[in-house]
C-alpha cells in the first residue's frame, strides 16, 4: 500500500470556509463567544461604515494570549472537536474565530494583550489565493490597526476589513454601502441581546455588550421581569453525557402588556413564530422558539416558550454545528419533551380560553351568544339582549320581524374564514369598532335598569359593564354616564 499527499489546497480550502452559512450575526455572535470564554466582562462592538475601507471591530477585556496562543488560534481546526472542554468553553471545533471572520470578510487582523505582551497576527485571503500557503502574517507593531488603542492591559481585537461579502456595491456607491452594513448590523443587534441575555443579566458577574457606544440591554424571551409571566418548576432528564434541564414559561396575555412590551418579545417575526423550545448550550442560546416537529405553531400556543439548557459534554449526541445555530434532538430527549408539549400547551390555551369564556358569560348579558352544537362552535347576536329588545319592543309590531330578520342576516354573515386568517397572524392587532357617546347612552339606558332588578348595586354594575365592550375601551364616558342612571335609580 501506498501513500500520497492530499494536503488541502490553501487558496481553495480557505475560500470554501467562507459558505459555511454564517449571517452577519450568528459571526459576530461566535466571535463573542470566544471574548466569554475569555472571561470578558465588556466586549465592544465598533463599526466604521462611512469611509472607503469599512471595517468592524470586536475588543474584549478578557484574559488574551501569547503569541503563540495567538498563532494556535489563528490555526483553523485548532481543537480536536472530541477534546474536553471546560463548562464554561462555548467553543467546540476550534473553525469559530477563522470560519465566522472569513464569511464576511478577506483580512482578518487580532490585536491581544496578555502580561505586558502585546501581539498581532494576519490573515489576508488575497495573499493566500496569491501564495497558496497556509500562512500569517505577525506584526510587531499594531498601532495602525483600527481600535488597536481601545485595548487595555489585557484583551483581544478582532477586525474585520475588505467586507466584500457585507458591504456588496459600496466600491461604486459609498452611500447604499454603508447603509446596507447599518442595516445589517441594527438587524444583529436584537440577535446578540437575546442569544446572550442571561450572560447580560447575570448581576455583579454580568457581561456588557455595547454596540458603537451604547450599552445593549438583554431581551428575555420568557418575560420573567413582568409579574404577569407564568413558571412552572424545573425538570431534569440524566443522560450518559451530563443533566439536560427543562422549564416551562407562559408568556402574560399581550393585553396585560404595553405594546413596546409585546412588540419586543415577538420579535420581528412576531410571537406566532416564536413560542416554542429555547435551547441552550451553557447558557447561550442556540435554537429559538421552534417546536423541533413536536407541535404546531397555533395561535392558542403562542404564550408558550419552553427553556431546555444542555452542557457542552453533550455536542455530539446533539449534533451541535459550527455556528452553534442548530442541533438534533437525542432519541431520550425527544421522548420527555414530547410529554411536556402535550402537558404545557394547554396551559396558554386556557390563558385565552378563559378571556373567551369571560366575554360571553350569560350573566354578564353579551351582545354575542356562544352556542355549541354537534361539535361545532357558532356565534350569533343574541335577540334578548336588553338593547335590541327594548329597540325590538319600541318599533311597530309589523317591522319587529324585518327587524330580527336582519340580526339573524348580522349572526349569518359573520366573516369566519378572514377572523380566522388574522387571528393566525396578528391575534393581538384585531381591534373591535369603536362607538359613539350616544350608542353607549342608549345600551346603558336598556342595560341598567335590568341589571338593577336583578338585584345589582351601583358598585356591581359597574364591575359588570367595566368588564364589557363597548364599555370597557370607553369606561371614562361610560363611567360618567353611569352615576346619571344608578343615581336615578338610587332617588326612586
Amino acid at each position: 500500500m501506498r501513500k500520497a499527499d492530499a494536503t488541502p489546497h490553501a487558496a481553495a480550502l480557505i475560500e470554501s470556509m467562507r459558505d459555511i452559512g454564517y449571517s452577519l450575526e450568528t459571526a459576530l455572535a461566535d466571535i463573542i463567544d470566544n471574548s466569554i470564554t475569555a472571561r470578558a466582562t465588556h466586549i465592544e462592538i465598533l463599526s466604521d461604515t462611512a469611509s472607503e475601507s469599512p471595517a468592524i471591530g470586536i475588543v474584549d477585556n478578557g484574559c488574551g494570549m501569547t503569541e503563540a496562543q495567538l498563532v494556535e488560534a489563528m490555526r483553523p481546526g485548532s481543537r480536536n472537536p472530541l477534546d474536553d472542554r471546560d463548562e464554561h468553553d462555548l467553543g467546540r471545533f476550534g473553525l469559530g474565530l477563522k470560519s465566522a471572520s472569513f464569511s464576511q470578510c478577506r483580512r482578518l487582523t487580532v490585536v491581544t494583550r496578555r502580561q505586558g505582551q502585546t501581539s498581532c497576527a494576519i490573515w489576508d485571503l488575497d495573499e493566500v489565493a496569491r501564495t497558496n500557503e497556509w500562512a500569517i502574517s505577525l506584526h510587531s507593531d499594531p498601532a495602525s490597526v483600527p481600535w488597536s488603542d481601545r485595548l487595555g492591559e489585557t484583551g483581544t481585537l478582532v477586525v474585520w476589513e475588505e467586507l466584500d461579502r457585507l458591504s456588496s456595491g459600496i466600491k461604486h456607491d459609498l452611500a447604499r454601502g454603508a447603509d446596507h452594513m447599518n442595516r445589517a448590523i441594527a438587524m444583529a443587534e436584537r440577535h446578540l441581546r437575546l442569544v446572550f441575555h442571561r450572560f447580560m443579566e447575570d448581576g455583579r458577574q454580568a457581561v456588557s455588550i455595547w454596540l458603537n457606544g451604547r450599552k445593549l440591554q438583554p431581551t428575555d424571551p420568557f418575560a420573567r421581569q413582568h409579574p404577569g409571566h407564568q413558571e412552572d418548576p424545573e425538570d431534569r432528564l440524566q443522560l450518559v453525557g451530563g443533566v439536560v434541564t427543562f422549564q416551562c414559561f407562559t408568556l402574560p396575555h399581550h393585553k396585560s402588556m404595553s405594546k413596546e412590551e409585546w412588540e419586543e418579545l415577538g420579535g420581528p417575526e412576531g410571537h406566532l413564530r416564536s413560542q416554542g423550545f429555547y435551547i441552550y448550550r451553557g447558557r447561550r442560546l442556540i435554537i429559538t422558539g421552534s417546536w423541533l416537529g413536536l407541535a404546531r405553531q397555533t395561535e392558542l400556543t403562542k404564550l408558550c416558550r419552553i427553556r431546555v439548557d444542555i452542557p457542552n459534554t453533550m455536542d455530539a449526541s446533539w449534533k451541535i454545528d459550527v455556528k452553534k445555530a442548530s442541533a438534533q434532538l437525542p432519541p431520550a430527549v425527544r421522548d420527555r419533551m414530547r410529554h411536556i408539549v402535550e402537558r404545557f400547551a394547554q396551559t396558554s390555551k386556557r390563558t385565552y380560553q378563559r378571556r373567551g369564556q369571560r366575554l360571553v358569560d350569560e350573566h354578564r348579558m353579551p351582545v354575542w351568544q356562544r352556542v355549541q352544537k354537534d361539535g361545532i362552535i357558532i356565534y350569533r347576536p343574541d335577540p334578548e339582549h336588553p338593547a335590541l329588545a327594548n329597540f325590538s319592543e319600541a318599533l311597530p309590531a309589523e317591522l319587529r320581524q324585518a327587524f330580527a330578520s336582519c340580526i339573524s342576516l348580522i349572526g349569518g354573515s359573520l366573516p369566519v374564514d378572514a377572523l380566522h386568517a388574522d387571528f393566525a397572524g396578528t391575534a393581538e392587532e384585531i381591534r373591535a369598532d369603536e362607538v359613539d357617546e350616544e350608542t353607549i347612552r342608549q345600551t346603558l339606558e336598556a342595560m341598567v335598569p335590568r341589571l338593577l332588578a336583578q338585584g345589582c348595586d351601583a358598585d356591581q354594575v359597574a364591575l359588570v359593564l367595566r368588564q364589557l365592550e363597548p364599555f370597557k375601551t370607553a369606561w371614562a364616558v361610560t363611567e360618567a354616564m353611569l352615576k346619571e342612571f344608578t343615581k336615578d335609580a338610587d332617588d326612586e
